[in-house]
């Protein structure tokens, strides 16, 4: 099995079409067309269902393109490291990150990263936790800044990054927001409005009500910070926020919840290996939160 191989078949895989892989990857399609069949040989399985108008994956074929991801980037990985030896640090660097990232200024670190690599191209895609942890695991990103997860998958590399508590959320006429905490059993009655499942704090706010006994009803969702202020604003719900939300308006009311409740914790979650450009940029996110100079001008 070569890497060209596996670099096709993803080609192939990702297009759902001969042709479209063949020019993607600068190849004649009926050469591209031998190597996923001399592929197919090797491993003694159909890769996928052909047809005249598209190409689908077969079970083995979804099984295949799990690992070959992984492995074409545990190649890039190699490449990048041999590079990053020679001072030459060079490839593509593939970042997942929430909407609102509070624990580190994310573009200036990527403009410090581009400063001092600036031969290593950086994508950057926005996203729910576990989708974004599901895309690294997959070898689609090199790291991504998320909540932590419930349950963090073995295959993948998790590091602390920041911690803060949660709060709640209330209209400025609302009977809590003179208060200085609250307890969560009082809000038992509460209208809610959240994020959607597996988007942000959901998964911790969903675990502390539980814990507590408090059942619940959101009655509007949404995926981004700036909406959830504008809702709870507008009188249409309480809301459980970390508390560095309160820096975002003043239209809202923030109070604290009595008892020890555990933090909303943002990590970086990595593929293994970590390639060199994302050991790198993590060196750049430890050294903006420490205020010190750029990792990259450190070592030179």
């Amino acid at each position: 099995m070569e890497l060209r191989q596996l670099e096709y078949f993803v080609a192939v895989a990702e297009e759902c079409h001969f042709t479209r892989a063949a020019k993607r990857m600068h190849v004649a399609q009926s050469g591209l067309s031998a190597s996923i069949r001399s592929l197919e040989r090797e491993l003694g399985a159909s890769l996928f269902l052909r047809s005249t108008r598209q190409v689908e994956l077969t079970a083995a074929g979804r099984a295949l393109l799990v690992e070959a991801r992984r492995a074409l980037s545990a190649t890039d990985a190699a490449k990048d490291a041999v590079a990053a030896v020679q001072g030459l640090l060079r490839g593509s660097l593939a970042i997942g990150s929430l909407q609102c990232l509070h624990a580190v200024h994310l573009p200036s670190v990527l403009a410090r990263f581009r400063a001092s690599y600036p031969g290593v191209e950086i994508g950057l895609r926005q996203g729910a936790s576990g989708e974004l942890i599901d895309h690294v695991r997959a070898g689609r990103l090199d790291l991504a800044f998320v909540s932590r997860p419930a349950r963090c998958p073995d295959d993948v590399l998790v590091e602390p990054l920041a911690g803060e508590p949660i709060v709640l959320a209330c209209a400025l006429e609302h009977p809590y927001a003179g208060r200085a905490q609250v307890a969560l059993a009082e809000l038992r009655d509460e209208e809610f409005v959240d994020f959607h499942p597996d988007w942000g704090t959901r998964d911790l706010v969903d675990s502390l009500l539980a814990a507590a006994d408090v059942e619940r009803h959101v009655s509007l969702e949404v995926t981004d910070t700036h909406s959830l202020l504008d809702l709870v604003t507008c009188g249409l719900g309480v809301a459980l926020v970390p508390q560095s939300f309160a820096v975002k308006t003043d239209r809202v009311r923030f109070v604290g919840l009595a008892g020890d409740l555990p933090a909303w914790e943002t990590v970086t979650v990595m593929g293994s290996p970590t390639s060199a450009a994302a050991a790198a940029l993590l060196r750049e996110v430890q050294a903006a939160k420490s205020g010190r100079p750029s990792a990259a001008a450190i070592a030179d």
